[in-house]
């Protein structure tokens, strides 16, 4: 089972690696975007780790929704509604006790608040070319029989790699689709730290 425990480490491990690659998500943001990415979320996840320690969420589901609460709150521009959202439709879908085919299922219907939201499809050059393959992958392993442990290792590579497809593609939506044929060639920052997130999960579990 899955814990609350787990979820919060999965917070302070994200602001880690956040932190870690900052300069690298704002130089990503820099060559298409307002070059203030890394910076957002990092702040942002400073702020979601205040936020549990003084709340002390009980549950899985807490966790996620004081988590996407607090990034709404305080991350500007388009990361912190969009991830916010994330985490909150997480939380209010997620029962327990957290089985890896519910939290599977949870993610997933965080991933269509963020689609719906950000209007943004596959191939649109945003976080969603991330976060679509991980739901996929999690939804893969549930099927398969797999242990949780290596179900979140594998849809953390399934988002990196979902990540690196991002670089050839025009980005047609959010600030760099203004950018039209200019935005081909850059890995989109949204998915970099999409991955990040997983990537940090992954590394929580094991």
């Amino acid at each position: 089972m899955m814990e609350a425990e787990l979820f919060v480490a999965w917070f302070e491990e994200a602001a880690r690696q956040v932190r870690d690659n900052r300069d690298r998500l704002t130089r990503l943001d820099a060559a298409i975007g307002d070059a203030d990415h890394g910076t957002n979320i990092d702040r942002g996840l400073t702020e979601v780790l205040k936020e549990l320690a003084e709340s002390a969420p009980r549950s899985p589901g807490e966790v996620l929704t004081t988590a996407g609460a607090t990034l709404i709150r305080r991350v500007g521009g388009a990361s912190g509604p969009l991830y916010g959202s994330l985490f909150r439709q997480m939380g209010k879908t997620l029962e327990s006790p957290v089985t890896l085919a519910r939290f599977a299922g949870a993610f997933e219907e965080g991933v269509v608040a963020v689609e719906r939201l950000g209007k943004a499809t596959m191939g649109d050059k945003t976080m969603v070319d991330a976060l679509i393959p991980a739901s996929r992958a999690l939804a893969l392993a549930v099927r398969d029989g797999v242990d949780v442990r290596r179900a979140l290792d594998q849809a953390a590579r399934a988002a990196a790699e979902g990540a690196k497809t991002t670089i050839p593609l025009q980005a047609r939506k959010g600030r760099a689709s203004y950018l039209g044929e200019r935005s081909i060639g850059h890995e989109d920052p949204g998915a970099a730290s999409a991955a990040l997130f997983m990537a940090a999960l992954a590394a929580v579990a094991t």
